[in-house]
């Protein structure tokens, strides 16, 4: 099989070089087709990326949107599998691509993904979260409905889980995609085709012997635009609507700052960093609980009485995402 790898750029940082040289170890990488898609970088992210073999298609910043920018990519690609990677998650060891391409040997896989471990100066109750999240598993799993399911017949956590796909490192099989692109998405563009591919009867795989090291440590400010994002997504595509009310949310809020507190506390932290990670934790439980709140009641907040706030709102928490 012919391998392509894509990643889309924006002014990636000195941190491309890691990832461009871990790519570089890859056994045959000679043989595979590097295509990059930037957004007007000024950093010299061009550059790197030429002088590691990628051809590079340039686009305008204003026109990047998460599905059809990769649709452009993967349109360039002549490969059986195409990978799929950003440009802050590094490889971390010469299993990456092989045992990512090896998932493909099955007929049936439209597309598999990899393990991410958190980098080593990543916030630890973030990088707990990580671990405990679909990517962050060190078990294989093969996604797919059973002969006796539909995914309809699932309870919308279910559905999430066994459509789970995340392209930070991922990759697809090309002959499929030609079938159900990933079209326009501002956000969620992978669990949107990883639906597509279980309600058409295909497998995902996640392959943990595969990895890449990616994380960041945002304000949980920040961690709250994205799972405002986040429950837009879920809501839409599997009715996950964990907070149908303000009271929900704000017993979400109390319960948040309890629980998480002591996960801060189980940490083996020195005194000054443990009271800084308290604070954190006690704000993202906030932020991460409104983003919740707002990010699934959002069509119906844009509708009713205060309307044009919320879709002004909705419009700046999308801002830069």
């Amino acid at each position: 099989m012919k391998i392509s790898l894509v990643i889309p750029t924006l002014d990636a940082g000195t941190l491309l070089e890691e990832v461009l040289a871990a790519i570089d170890r890859q056994p045959n990488v000679a043989d595979v087709e590097k295509i990059a898609v930037d957004s007007g970088s000024t950093d010299g992210t061009v550059d790197r990326l030429v002088a590691h073999g990628f051809e590079t298609i340039s686009i305008d910043k204003s026109t990047f949107d998460h599905g059809l920018t990769r649709d452009l990519a993967i349109e360039r690609c002549s490969g059986d599998i195409v990978v799929l990677l950003t440009q802050d998650a590094t490889p971390t060891d010469t299993e990456w691509l092989p045992a990512l391409v090896s998932c493909f040997d099955d007929d049936h896989v439209g597309a598999a993904y990899c393990r991410q471990i958190p980098r080593d100066d990543c916030n630890p109750f973030i990088a707990r979260r990580l671990r405990e999240w679909t990517a962050g598993k060190t078990e294989r799993v093969v996604q797919r409905l059973a002969s006796d399911q539909t995914l309809g017949s699932l309870q919308p956590l279910e559905r999430l889980q066994l459509c789970a796909y995340d392209n930070v490192a991922g990759s697809v099989r090309r002959s499929i995609w030609e079938q159900f692109k990933f079209g326009k998405r501002p956000f969620g563009e992978d669990v949107a085709f990883g639906k597509k591919l279980i309600e058409h009867g295909y497998s995902i795989v996640f392959e943990p012997r595969s990895a890449v090291v990616h994380s960041h440590n945002r304000s949980p400010i920040e961690e709250g635009k994205r799972i405002y994002c986040d429950h837009q997504n879920l809501r839409d595509l599997f009715d996950v609507h964990l907070m149908p009310t303000w009271e929900s949310f704000e017993g979400a809020v109390e319960w948040g700052q309890r629980e998480y507190a002591k996960i801060v506390d189980e940490l083996d932290l020195e005194p000054d960093e443990r009271a800084a990670l308290h604070r954190w934790a006690r704000d993202y439980a906030k932020w991460a609980s409104l983003g919740m709140y707002l990010g699934a009641n959002s069509h119906q907040l844009a509708d009713g009485e205060h309307g044009a706030f919320f879709r002004f709102l909705d419009r700046e928490l999308h801002a830069g995402i």
